[in-house]
C-alpha cells in the first residue's frame, strides 16, 4: 500500500498563520514524494494489482458481479491516503484557518497551506500564491469569465472558446459576453474530433480579448495542441484559460512550460475529494482582476467608507474554505507524485490501445473522435450499431460495468456528430486489461439483447 500523506508537514504558514509561500522553486526540478524513487516516482513499470488496493471501493460487487468502474471522466475513486489525511484532520486539528492564534488553528492552517504549496510545485507554478483554491474546474472558470469580462472586456469584443468546450467553459462566457455586448466566436472541429487551427490567426486578429479551451477533452479524449494555441494567442497578446480538467491526472501540466496565463481543474479528476479545484493564475493577471466574491479573508481594511482588499490568494478566497478538501487535495497530488505522471501516463496509454483494439472486434462499433490512442487521454467516446446509449449503459450496469451516457455536458460536439450521445468508458490508472474485456462482453450481451 502507498504511504498515507502527513498532515502538515512543516510548510507553508508562516507562524502567523498568514503566508501562502513565496517563491517555493525555481523551476529546476520536481520534488521528490517516494523515498528511494526518483523524482515523481518515475521510471518504474506500476504495479496496478497493487494501486487497486490502495482503492477500497473497487471491491464492491454490483448485482452480483465484481465492480468495474469507467466512469472516471466524471469522477474518480479515492485511495486510502486522500480518505486518511482527511479524516484525521477532523479527528485532530479541525480548527478555522488563518486568522487564530491557537494551537489547531495554525496546525490546520499549516496543513492547508503545505497543499497549496504541494499543487504550486505539482503544476510548477512559480509562485504558490499563484494558486487559488475554489470549489473547482466550473467555478474557476466562472471566476475569470466573471472577472476578466468585468474589467477588460467591451462592447464590440470577443471571446475565443473551441467547439469541443464542457459547458463550464461555454456558459460563462455566454453570460459575460450576453452582459458586456460582446460576442463568442468558436474554434471548429473536424470529423475526427480535433481542432481545425488553419484560421485561428485571422480569428485571434479580429477583436479576441481571451481564448478559453480545453486541453482534454471530456466527450472525446481528444488531446489539443494546447502549446501551440497559447503561442498563437500570445503573439496578439491575447491571455488564454487552459481547462485542464481531463487533463491533470493523465499528464504532466507545467504550467511555465506551457506559459499558459490561467488554468483550471478539480480535484475529484485527480483522486481528491468533491468540492474543492484550482484556479492558477500568472500573478501580473491576478494581481489586475477585481475580486470574485466579498467577505472574510479576501480584505485587508474594512470600513464603511472603503474597503481595502487582501494579497494574493486571499483576494479570490472569501470566506472560510474547505478545509478538509484542501487536506485532501494535497494528499491525492502527492499521491499521483509517488506514482509518477509519467508511469500512469504510459499504464494508460497501454490500456487504451488494449481497450481499442478489443472494441474494435464488435460489430458495429463505432468510436467517435480521434481513432489514436497516442493522440487521446482517459476518454473512449462510443455508439454501437442502433443501440441507444442510454439503453446500452442500462445493460452494461446490471453487469457491475459503470460507464456514463448522454450528451457528457457537450451538447455542441453531439450536435457536430448528430448523435444523441454516446457512451463514454473512461480510464484510470487502477483500471486493468481484464476489465476492458468484462466491457467488450458485456456490449457484446446488450447487442444480443438488444439487437
Amino acid at each position: 500500500m502507498h504511504d498515507t500523506a502527513i498532515i502538515g508537514e512543516g510548510r507553508g504558514a508562516n507562524g502567523e498563520g498568514r503566508s501562502a509561500g513565496g517563491d517555493h522553486r525555481s523551476g529546476e526540478g520536481r520534488s521528490t514524494s517516494g523515498e528511494g524513487r526518483s523524482a515523481n516516482g518515475e521510471g518504474r513499470r506500476l504495479d496496478i494489482e497493487e494501486i487497486r488496493r490502495d482503492f477500497p471501493i473497487l471491491g464492491t460487487t454490483v448485482y452480483g458481479y465484481p465492480l468495474v468502474y469507467l466512469d472516471n471522466a466524471a469522477t474518480t475513486q479515492k485511495p486510502l491516503a486522500v480518505l486518511t489525511a482527511m479524516d484525521e484532520y477532523y479527528k485532530t486539528i479541525n480548527a478555522n484557518v488563518h486568522r487564530g492564534v491557537h494551537y489547531l488553528s495554525q496546525r490546520a492552517t499549516d496543513a492547508c497551506e503545505a497543499s497549496r504549496v504541494t499543487v504550486a510545485d505539482f503544476i510548477n507554478a512559480r509562485h504558490a500564491y499563484e494558486v487559488i483554491f475554489t470549489r473547482g474546474t466550473t467555478e474557476s472558470i466562472n471566476l475569470i469569465a466573471a472577472c476578466f469580462g468585468k474589467k477588460f472586456l467591451q462592447e464590440g469584443d470577443s471571446i475565443l472558446v473551441s467547439g469541443m468546450e464542457h459547458h463550464s467553459n461555454i456558459v460563462p462566457w455566454q453570460m459575460i459576453c450576453e452582459e458586456k455586448k460582446a460576442t463568442l466566436k468558436v474554434i471548429p472541429i473536424d470529423e475526427n474530433g480535433e481542432l481545425i487551427l488553419g484560421g485561428l490567426d485571422a480569428m485571434l486578429k479580429s477583436g479576441v480579448k481571451l481564448v478559453a479551451f480545453n486541453y482534454v477533452s471530456n466527450a472525446l479524449g481528444t488531446i489539443n495542441p494546447a502549446k501551440e494555441i497559447i503561442a498563437a494567442a500570445h503573439r496578439y497578446g491575447i491571455p488564454v484559460l487552459l481547462d485542464a480538467a481531463q487533463a491533470i491526472q493523465h499528464m504532466e501540466v507545467d504550467v511555465q512550460d506551457l506559459d499558459v496565463d490561467f488554468l483550471a481543474f478539480s480535484s475529484h479528476k485527480l483522486y481528491g475529494p468533491t468540492g474543492i479545484g484550482i484556479l492558477y493564475g500568472k500573478e501580473e493577471w491576478l494581481n489586475q482582476l477585481p475580486p470574485y466574491q466579498g467577505g472574510g479573508e479576501m480584505i485587508k481594511t474594512v470600513t464603511f467608507e472603503k474597503t481595502t482588499y487582501n494579497d494574493l490568494p486571499f483576494k479570490f478566497e472569501a470566506g472560510t474554505p474547505d478545509m478538509a478538501g484542501m487536506i485532501g487535495l494535497g494528499a491525492a497530488v502527492r499521491y499521483v507524485q509517488e506514482l509518477g505522471l509519467a508511469n500512469i501516463q504510459h499504464a494508460e496509454n497501454e490500456l487504451m490501445t488494449y481497450a481499442l483494439d478489443v472494441l474494435r472486434e464488435i460489430k458495429g462499433f463505432r468510436l467517435i473522435g480521434n481513432g489514436d490512442a497516442e493522440h487521446r487521454a482517459g476518454v473512449i467516446s462510443f455508439l454501437v450499431g442502433n443501440i441507444h446509449p442510454f439503453d446500452m449503459g442500462e445493460i452494461l450496469d446490471q453487469q457491475g460495468i459503470a460507464v456514463r451516457t448522454g450528451h457528457h455536458c457537450a451538447q455542441p460536439i453531439m450536435d457536430r456528430y448528430c448523435i444523441p450521445g454516446t457512451v463514454r468508458a473512461s480510464l484510470a490508472v487502477y483500471n486493468t486489461p481484464a476489465e476492458m474485456d468484462r466491457l467488450a462482453a458485456g456490449i457484446r450481451k446488450a447487442v444480443t439483447l438488444l439487437g
